[in-house]
């Protein structure tokens, strides 16, 4: 149960990056004459992404290695 929880957390944190470079990807993309506002935010939310994708994994770990070290003893 847990090894399933794992993998649909890396999916969703795969999904999360993507998004985040999506939002990159439109700033890139517009055709507005003050792009540098909407650049910097597609900027933040892929630095963003990032770190809520680290973060994210790191917890289901830990969570799953909690798991698995009391199902052992």
């Amino acid at each position: 149960m847990v090894g399933m929880l794992q993998i649909i957390t890396y999916l969703l944190c795969v999904y999360l990056v993507y998004k985040g470079w999506e939002i990159l990807q439109i700033a890139l993309m517009s055709n507005r004459e003050n792009r540098k506002v909407g650049i910097v935010l597609g900027v933040i939310a892929v630095v963003g992404s990032f770190v809520a994708s680290a973060i994210f994994t790191y917890m289901i770990d830990l969570q799953a290695s909690s798991v698995s070290g009391t199902v052992n003893r």
